[in-house]
């Protein structure tokens, strides 16, 4: 098939890669345009405009997708399908009605679960049992259009969302590639409509959302945690019992710590290590201190001489 390829974050890039390997010929790239990035503000260009210079494809970069001049460029192209996937634009129904065989998205969940700007993150923190990808048909709605295609895997009991982000990155390759096989035979097929009673929103998070209280469950706070990494990841204050250390800290992996509870305050660390939730204990995989590295919770442990009675604490508004 003849696709437009609509992407900019990471998470369109394994796709990216399997579309060219199975020889569809994509027609143009559209990405967002160069952005300032990082802490330099270097202006940089998105990773998916990367590799469409190094594989030597053209490129399109507008500000608005569904201006006058940009639907024009697409149209132009006479292209099959349009493929979306974390492009970070709404496609309009102008640009939608660009190809024959109509304009598929690939979303990181298993639709009508989670949708929204971040699904992976709120599988996570809800504590699913399992994620996936969906690929579907855009629609006026967001994330809301008929089913084509979906792929399954369990979420592993510390996986945080950036590794279950990348890892549903590339199952999305075989959702995809099935999807594009179904629409080869008949570019009319019209997929299976979702579930309405059955979705849930997967809003964008925010900093606040990375401010964490011990006073909830531990499985809850685990989830969270893991949910939560890389951004606005799970931020805290660790206190020493002494008071001679007060630092910020973010909690990158935990897990609930089955069957103790060391009936401490919440945020309280034990003479195990572990750490007081509401009603039972969490063991700290991973932490990372401001300005400093991620690091294993045991070398945290070492490097801090953490005692029992230490403690974790919540970031104060204005702090």
């Amino acid at each position: 098939m003849r696709i437009v390829f609509f992407g900019t974050g990471r998470f369109g890039l394994p796709t990216f890669d399997s579309i060219r390997g199975d020889r569809h010929d994509i027609a143009l790239v559209v990405t967002q345009p160069d952005r300032p990035r990082g802490r330099n503000l270097e202006t940089t260009p998105t990773i998916i405009k990367q590799a469409a210079e190094e594989a030597g494809l053209p490129i399109f970069t507008p500000e608005d997708i569904n201006a006058p001049d940009a639907v024009a460029r697409i149209a132009a192209c006479k292209a099959d399908l349009g493929y979306v996937v974390a492009y970070g634009q709404k496609i309009g129904p102008e640009v939608r009605g660009a190809f024959p065989a109509g304009t598929v998205n690939l979303h990181g969940s298993l639709l009508p679960a989670w949708r929204g700007a971040a699904p992976v993150q709120w599988s996570v923190i809800n504590g699913d049992d399992e994620a996936g990808v969906t690929v579907f048909r855009l629609e006026d709605r967001m994330d809301a259009g008929p089913i084509l295609t979906q792929r399954r895997t369990a979420i592993g009991a510390d996986e945080t969302a950036d590794e279950l982000h990348d890892r549903l990155a590339h199952i999305g390759c075989d959702a995809v590639r099935a999807a594009l096989e179904l629409l080869s035979r008949d570019p009319r097929t019209p997929g299976t409509p979702q579930d309405e009673s059955a979705a849930t929103r997967a809003r964008k998070l925010n900093k606040a959302d990375g401010m964490i209280r011990f006073d909830a469950p531990a499985a809850a706070l685990a989830n969270r945690m893991c949910g939560l990494w890389s951004w606005p990841g799970a931020n805290c204050r660790f206190v020493s019992h002494d008071g001679k250390r007060d630092e910020r800290v973010t909690i990158a992996r935990a897990i609930c710590y089955e069957g103790r509870g060391s009936g401490g305050e919440p945020g309280a660390i034990s003479d195990v290590m572990s750490v007081a939730a509401t009603d039972g204990d969490l063991m700290i995989l991973e932490i990372k201190p401001a300005g400093g590295r991620l690091m294993a919770w045991q070398d945290f442990v070492n490097g801090r001489r953490v005692q029992p009675g230490d403690r974790f604490v919540p970031i104060e508004p204005g702090e």
